[in-house]
C-alpha cells in the first residue's frame, strides 16, 4: 500500500477534516476501542446521550480504558460516570475536557494527567470526528447532508459498510474528475455534461447522464451535483427515479488504509403524507441500487496498484487538479489559501448541452 508521503501530497500523515468513525449506534453507555489515524481510540457515550472520543491510553500507567471487562469500575458500572470516563486499572476519571478530575485515592491531581479529546458531533445518524494533526479547533462547519434527514417525505439512510481498503484516500478522490471511468464501470450513456469546480475547500463534480439503471427510462438523464466539504466525506444531490442525497465516507484507519461507507436518503413523497411501509421498501430497494454502483469503484480500489503518478489524457479529467486541491488537507492551515489560490474554478471536460461547447 501506498502512503501520504509516497503521494509527496504535504507535511502531516493525516488530513484535516471531519471524518466518519460509526453509525450512531456505535456509541453507547460502554466505551468502545476504535483505530483511526492510526490512533487506538476510544467512543462512549455520557449518561446526557452525548458521544465522546478520546484517545485510548491512561496517561497514568498506559491501560487501555475500553478493553477490559474484568476490573470492578467496569463491573461495578463505573466506567462511565457522568459525561467522564474511569480508567478500569487504577479508577482514574476523566472529564470532557480530557483533564483528570478524580483519583479515588488522591487529592492530588497531576496536570499532565489529561485525555486528548476530539471534537465530536453527532448528524445523521453518524458519529463524526474533527481530526488535526495542528490540534487547532475545527474551521469548517460539518455538513447537514442537505437538510434532508428526518425531512417529511424522505427516508433515512441505512449505513452500508464497504470494506477497509488498501487504498489510500487520494486514489478514491480522484473519482471526482474520472470522467472516462463512468461508462466502463457506471453504466453513462448519452452525456450531457461532465464538469469541476474548485472553490476553497470545497470540489464538486456536475454531471449529466443517463444510466443503465437509476433512471426510469432510456433517454431519461441523471443528473447529479457531487462535492466533497473536505477529504472526508462526498455527498450528491441526485435528480433521477426518485429525488435521492447519497453519502459515501471515507476515512483513514492507517496511512493508506481507508474504512468506506456508504448511504442514500430517498424522497417517496411531498411530505404531505405519512410515509409508508412500501415506500419504505422501494427506498431501501433504490439504496441498494445506488450501493452497487458505488461497490463497483470499491472493486477496483481494492484491487488496485497505487497510481502514484497517473498517465492521464486530456479527456480523463482534471485529475492534476484535484489532487493538488486535495493536498491542502495535508499542510498547515496557514498553506491552505495558496494551495487554493492554484485550483479555484471551474474546468469542463465534457459539454454537449445545445448552444454550448467544452471549455
Amino acid at each position: 500500500m501506498a502512503t501520504s508521503s509516497d503521494y509527496a501530497l504535504g507535511e502531516y500523515t493525516f488530513p484535516r477534516g471531519w471524518f466518519m468513525i460509526g453509525a450512531a449506534s456505535d456509541a453507547t453507555r460502554i466505551p468502545a476501542p476504535i483505530r483511526y489515524f492510526g490512533k487506538d481510540l476510544v467512543l462512549y457515550r455520557g449518561e446526557s446521550g452525548t458521544a465522546y472520543v478520546v484517545d485510548a491510553y491512561c496517561p497514568h500507567m498506559g491501560a487501555h480504558l475500553a478493553k477490559n471487562t474484568t476490573s470492578y469500575i467496569v463491573r461495578d458500572g463505573e466506567h462511565v460516570e457522568g459525561e467522564s470516563i474511569r480508567c478500569p486499572f487504577h479508577g482514574w476519571r476523566f472529564g470532557t475536557d480530557g483533564a483528570c478530575n478524580h483519583i479515588p485515592y488522591s487529592d492530588f491531581i497531576p496536570k499532565a494527567a489529561k485525555l486528548r479529546t476530539y471534537p465530536t458531533i453527532e448528524r445523521a445518524g453518524i458519529i463524526w470526528v474533527w481530526h488535526d494533526e495542528e490540534g487547532l479547533e475545527p474551521d469548517v462547519e460539518l455538513a447537514n447532508f442537505g437538510g434532508h434527514y428526518g425531512e417529511p417525505g424522505w427516508v433515512e439512510w441505512k449505513i452500508d459498510y464497504m470494506g477497509d481498503l488498501n487504498s489510500h484516500g487520494i486514489e478514491i478522490v480522484d473519482n471526482m474528475a474520472d470522467f472516462g471511468h463512468f461508462i466502463p464501470i457506471h453504466g453513462a450513456k448519452d452525456w450531457q455534461y461532465f464538469a469541476n469546480e474548485f472553490q476553497g475547500h470545497v470540489i464538486h463534480q456536475y454531471y449529466s447522464a443517463g444510466h443503465r439503471t437509476l433512471t426510469a427510462a432510456d433517454g431519461d438523464q441523471l443528473v447529479l451535483d457531487t462535492w466533497y466539504e473536505g477529504p472526508g466525506f462526498l455527498q450528491s444531490e441526485m435528480a433521477g427515479a426518485f429525488d435521492s442525497f447519497i453519502m459515501i465516507a471515507n476515512t483513514p484507519v492507517e496511512d493508506g488504509v481507508t474504512r468506506s461507507w456508504h448511504a442514500l436518503m430517498v424522497k417517496v413523497h411531498d411530505g404531505s403524507r405519512e410515509t409508508t411501509a412500501e415506500d419504505r421498501a422501494n427506498a431501501l430497494m433504490y439504496q441498494e441500487g445506488s450501493r452497487l454502483a458505488f461497490a463497483q469503484d470499491v472493486e477496483i480500489w481494492a484491487n488496485k496498484r497505487a497510481s502514484i503518478n497517473p498517465l492521464a489524457i486530456p479527456n480523463d479529467g482534471p485529475y492534476g487538479k484535484v489532487r493538488t486541491w486535495y493536498r491542502q488537507f495535508y499542510n498547515p492551515r496557514a498553506m491552505a489559501p495558496e494551495i487554493q489560490a492554484r485550483v479555484n474554478g471551474l474546468a469542463v471536460t465534457l459539454d454537449r448541452r445545445p448552444g454550448h461547447q467544452a471549455a
